[in-house]
Order: structure tokens, then sequence, then C-alpha cells
């Protein structure tokens, strides 16, 4: 989590640890279960509690969810603030939209799950400077298949890790967080690497 000396002002970032699946998706939590119990196996540990991460940005101009979300739930993606689509796993099954995955960056949007959240809002920056710079970033997001490494950076790319990207391109500081005790949130280390080598405009990426 983050440490508690943040003071809180009216404007800023928070960020939601959600436990995975909290919202009754059971497809979404009974594969995030199954990833989770392999790779414990792996590293020869105990399976811990998964979560997915969402930020709300305050500004003067108003209040915005910045989230990713998969499976895209219908074609109204401009309700919602959807700023990028990209697929799961792979261009095939993106074919289909319960295969596709959505960045929102939602104005006055809802956060379905905020209740759910390990300790509610966690302030991870004040004031307007990194709000500002984050909203801007969400329009270059890179363009990744969920749930690959494609870029090698040792672990999948899904909604943690945009969360995290987006963080460190708005320039917050990034060591004071930690996800809630005997948890872990699968793919932010993807984003925090992806972002320190700048690799959305170095990959080459083809757009999906």
């Amino acid at each position: 989590m983050v440490a508690s000396s943040i003071a809180r002002s009216r404007w800023g970032i928070d960020l939601y640890w959600i436990p995975l699946g909290a919202g009754g998706s059971g497809f979404v939590s009974l594969n995030g279960r199954i990833y989770e119990m392999f790779a414990a196996m792996q590293a020869r540990r105990r399976p811990l509690e998964i979560y997915h991460t969402a930020l709300e940005v305050h500004i003067p101009e108003g209040r915005y969810v910045v989230e990713t979300m998969w499976p895209r739930p219908d074609d109204e993606v401009d309700s919602r603030g959807v700023v990028l689509e990209g697929d799961v796993w792979g261009p095939v099954l993106g074919k289909s939209r319960i295969f596709r995955y959505e960045v929102r960056c939602w104005r006055d949007g809802v956060l379905p799950d905020a209740g759910a959240a390990v300790g509610g809002p966690q302030r991870v920056s004040d004031g307007t400077g990194h709000a500002l710079s984050l909203l801007a970033a969400v329009h270059s997001v890179p363009h990744l298949l969920w749930g690959r490494d494609e870029l090698g950076t040792g672990e999948m790319w899904n909604s943690n890790s945009v969360i995290s990207w987006l963080l460190v391109q708005s320039g917050v500081p990034m060591h004071p967080i930690r996800p809630p005790l005997r948890g872990r949130a699968p793919g932010w280390d993807a984003g925090i690497a992806v972002a320190a080598v700048g690799a959305s405009g170095e990959s080459g990426m083809v757009a999906r």
C-alpha cells in the first residue's frame, strides 16, 4: 500500500487495490486463480491474493476513472471513455469482443468494485501535476497483447501493467506503492519495466 504520510487534498491520484473477481466475474476470477496457482508452484510458495488495480484522477476540470477491463462488455465504447482497445492472448481470439480489453479514461465514470478495494482509495500523488501528466499519457499506452510478454520483461502485460506504466510515465514515486499484505498484482512490474525503457515509442509495435 501507500505510505499514509501523503496529505490528502482535493486534487490528486487515488489507487484502488481490488480483489480479482470482486464484481462477481467468475470467469476472470477463475482464470486469475489458475494463473496464480501455477505461478506459486513454479516459485515454490503459497498462492497469494490477486489484485486488480484502478485509478481515480481528480483535477479541477473533473474526476476521471482510469481502468483497463476485460472482456469488453459491448460496442458502446464512447459511453465509458475508452481510449484504447487490444487483443487478449492473440489477434485471432481478439476478433471476438470476449477476448478484447479496453483502456478507459472516463470522466465522471463508474468504478463498480470501488467498495471492495482493500483499504479504500490510496492517495499516491497530491496536487494536479502528476494527475495532469497521467491523463495526457493515457493516449500513449502501449498497444500490447494482454496475457503475453511481447517485450521480454519477464511478466505478462495486463490491466495492472497499464496502471503502473501510467504512474511511472506521470512521475509518481513508485517505491512506496505496495499491494496489500499477502497479495500481489501480476503484470505490475511489466508496466514499470516497459515505462523505464520507453518501449511505447521504440518497439515498432503494430496496431491491432
